[in-house]
């Protein structure tokens, strides 16, 4: 090897080096303010809700605040209409979703499209302005009810502050978004899988069950975790139109940290609330690494 290319090798080294080391400076630089969000807004907080509901008015460790938040009567109430909440409104809109995406994925009509153009719209509204909308609408004197009195003197059926209200703000929220993820899985399966399918003999549902649901069963869990968490930690909503008691979760802890000053019961709530989210993505992480192996 002659001296002129030892040179060299040793003056490039450096240079890729550096190279090397500005990219993962710069790198770094472009995840930091990312990862500082995420510290700030979620890590930081999830820390001070523990510690605070592990601690008495003392100071010291104590876990009367978790015991409250499972022995109270009402605390109870909250929790079970909570979980019988998410579990149905859950359960409607991936239902509807899913119909509203096949429908899209397969029908080409002039229904199908104003449907593709229009089922946008919930996800640019926010959750206040949407509210106020429901309350106008569905309200003891509201657009619905002034229309059903020119036909009928029967009042109409409550709404609001009931579950029904909770129910319907669930669907309004939840349902654009979970058929947008499932739209988008089932534009990905091409027409060739389903058109050799059904060269071979394979009816309607034999396609719906063994392909269509196989292929886009992943997205159907995304959507599912996302609708899950919307649903747990919803606040907007129920507080507006939402019954008195019992209460879902994130009402109840407001109630109790800025009416009733009890901070540590509310932190027991959070990190509650928080728990249940969790399990729901540990459940969609080990199905991922499972369909994986």
């Amino acid at each position: 090897m002659s001296t002129q290319s030892l040179v060299t090798g040793k003056t490039l080294r450096p240079a890729l080096f550096g190279r090397g080391a500005g990219r993962s400076a710069l790198g770094l630089v472009m995840v930091l303010p990312s990862f500082l969000l995420l510290l700030l807004m979620i890590v930081v907080p999830i820390f001070t809700s523990v510690q605070e509901s592990l601690s008495g008015r003392d100071g010291r460790f104590t876990l009367e605040h978790y015991r409250f938040l499972f022995t109270d009567p009402a605390m109870l109430a909250n929790i079970k209409y909570t979980l019988y909440l998410t579990l149905v409104s859950s359960v409607l809109v991936l239902l509807i979703a899913y119909v509203l995406a096949v429908f899209l994925r397969f029908s080409s009509g002039i229904l199908a499209k104003w449907i593709e153009r229009l089922y946008y719209i919930p996800m640019f509204i926010p959750s206040v302005i949407a509210t106020y909308g429901i309350m106008n609408m569905y309200g003891n004197h509201g657009w619905l009810a002034r229309i059903l009195l020119l036909f009928t003197n029967e009042p109409m059926m409550k709404v609001l502050f009931d579950f029904k209200g909770l129910l319907l703000a669930n669907l309004w929220f939840h349902i654009p978004f979970a058929t947008m993820l499932l739209s988008s899985a089932l534009s990905g399966i091409p027409n060739a899988v389903i058109e050799s399918a059904k060269d071979v003999g394979a009816g309607k549902i034999q396609v719906f069950t063994r392909i269509i649901v196989p292929l886009s069963f992943k997205s159907l869990l995304v959507a599912a975790t996302f609708v899950v968490m919307g649903i747990v930690g919803s606040f907007t909503a129920p507080f507006l139109i939402g019954p008195n008691a019992p209460q879902v979760l994130g009402v109840a802890m407001q109630q109790q940290f800025s009416v009733y000053f009890e901070t540590g019961i509310s932190s027991a709530c959070a990190v509650f609330m928080f728990v249940l989210c969790s399990l729901v993505g540990y459940f969609y992480i080990r199905s991922m690494m499972n369909e994986e192996k």
